[in-house]
């Protein structure tokens, strides 16, 4: 390894506490707004869905501008580090008004919802790109950087823990539980802020920590359209946009219909434990499926290093697929078998998470190989566009097919349709979004060969920067 390229604890650490940060809001989103919309906050689940497809038009057009913006602003700390720090308190602000219940009519509240929604998306872009464009400067050397991104994905599951874990039981004591009655909607603002709060604190820290090492070719001439043209010709980075979108469409649609699964489906509704480890069934099913994610992301580095990322990346999220596509058969009256299913799953599901950003980073290594051409931020651009256009359309889906199967929000009991739809939401329908991300990696170039022979011609070629 290039000694240059080699990072310290402090500031893998450092780096990874972004990503904890962002977290925060981006667990919320994918296991509670869809249940917030409809059981909260009080529009239909068809509207929900209908909402998340619009802020993708507005999407569209935000993330490859902002990649664009991010790959063009210098500054004496960076092109990228800047703009994790500006976008803290607004990208906090945003969060909490998505959740926040104001005394409108229902037509008035869809605005409010569809405003707010979309001030949360523009802000986590203004923040997230930037952000993840970082792992594409922060070292040249792509196994530092495979382990730059599971010390990241291991704090991510950690904020990921905290948030499915305890937000339901911090929604009920914020909301003042007396007597069995809770203020939902002050529940879920109050618990939001106390979530916004640290992820400020944390955003602050990355950008204290952290330094920018690799640099553009200093003769490079900046075109927009050169940039867009580079990733749509380069069937390398359609690949792992296609499979970008299939993999959010299942953590959304999956995400969405959990609290639906144990508010509906499954028997035990009690909270279970001892002593302050007393947490509802699906604080236990999400909290100890995270736990085992984070241990299977430990084998992330030594499985891409044996095996290439690609090949790692596709077999962790087949057999995933697969253990999930089985959640079909289980009762609903055996919490055990659910959640030890579920921590099966989570535990090779782990070995994945890493590796989807450390290839974003190789792509723009790749473009940069063979083009000679770097547009780091317009590369994780057009990849944090497919991971948004997956979760809303897996958002949408979760919604129309709730609506279209007769699901009626807070009812004590819902229809067999309803129930059937909830449990194929959590088994097949994920499994097969993940079995069409494997088929759409057969198409991504980049072998662990190519790897090691990229990292080492783009070191020599920066190298030369420096000496002219």
């Amino acid at each position: 390894m290039d000694e240059s390229q080699r990072l310290s604890v402090t500031e893998k650490i450092g780096y990874s506490l972004g990503d904890c940060a962002a977290n925060f809001v981006f667990q919320t989103q994918l296991i509670f707004l869809m249940s917030f919309y409809t059981d909260v906050f009080g529009i239909a689940a068809s509207t929900a869905g209908t909402i998340f497809l619009i802020s993708r038009l507005f999407d569209a057009v935000n993330d490859p501008l902002m990649g664009a913006i991010a790959d063009r602003t210098s500054t004496r700390w960076g092109k990228y580090r800047p703009w994790v720090l500006i976008t803290a308190i607004p990208f906090a602000v945003c969060f909490v008004l998505a959740y926040t219940t104001p005394d409108f009519s229902p037509t008035w509240k869809v605005v409010w919802a569809l405003v707010t929604y979309n001030l949360l998306m523009i802000a986590y872009t203004a923040n997230n790109i930037p952000y993840a464009a970082l792992t594409g400067v922060i070292t040249g050397d792509p196994d530092e950087r495979t382990s730059l991104v599971s010390w990241r994905f291991l704090l991510a599951m950690t904020a990921a823990f905290l948030v499915q874990t305890f937000t339901p039981d911090l929604v009920d004591w914020f909301g003042g539980e007396k007597g069995g009655t809770v203020d939902r909607a002050v529940g879920y603002q109050l618990t939001m802020v106390l979530w916004a709060s640290v992820a400020v604190l944390f955003f602050v820290i990355t950008f204290v920590t952290t330094r920018e090492r690799v640099q553009p070719c200093p003769t490079q001439q900046q075109s927009l359209l050169q940039d867009l043209a580079d990733l749509a010709g380069s069937r390398t980075w359609v690949a792992l946009g296609v499979a970008t979108v299939f993999v959010f469409i299942y953590l959304a649609l999956r995400g969405s219909v959990t609290p639906y699964y144990f508010d509906y489906y499954v028997t035990q509704q009690d909270p279970i434990g001892f002593g302050p480890l007393r947490l509802k069934p699906m604080g236990w099913f999400n909290g100890l499926g995270l736990l085992a994610s984070m241990v299977g992301i430990l084998f992330s580095k030594p499985l891409s290093m044996r095996l290439g990322k690609r090949n790692a990346f596709a077999g962790a999220i087949a057999v995933t697929g697969l253990l999930t596509a089985a959640f079909y058969a289980l009762p609903g009256d055996n919490l055990t078998a659910i959640i030890a299913m579920q921590s099966l799953l989570q535990f090779v599901y782990g070995v994945s998470i890493p590796l989807l950003w450390a290839m974003m980073a190789d792509v723009a290594d790749y473009t940069e190989w063979k083009t000679g051409r770097r547009a780091t931020a317009m590369t994780f651009a057009a990849t944090v566009f497919a991971l948004k256009l997956g979760l809303s359309l897996g958002g949408a889906i979760a919604g129309y097919l709730l609506e279209s199967s007769g699901y009626v929000p807070n009812s004590e009991v819902q229809s067999v349709n309803a129930l059937t739809a909830i449990r194929m939401m959590m088994s097949v329908g994920p499994g097969l979004a993940f079995a069409l991300a494997v088929a759409a990696l057969t198409f991504y170039g980049i072998s662990r060969k190519d790897e090691l022979q990229m990292g080492a011609d783009l070191q020599a070629k920066r190298a030369g920067y420096a000496v002219e």
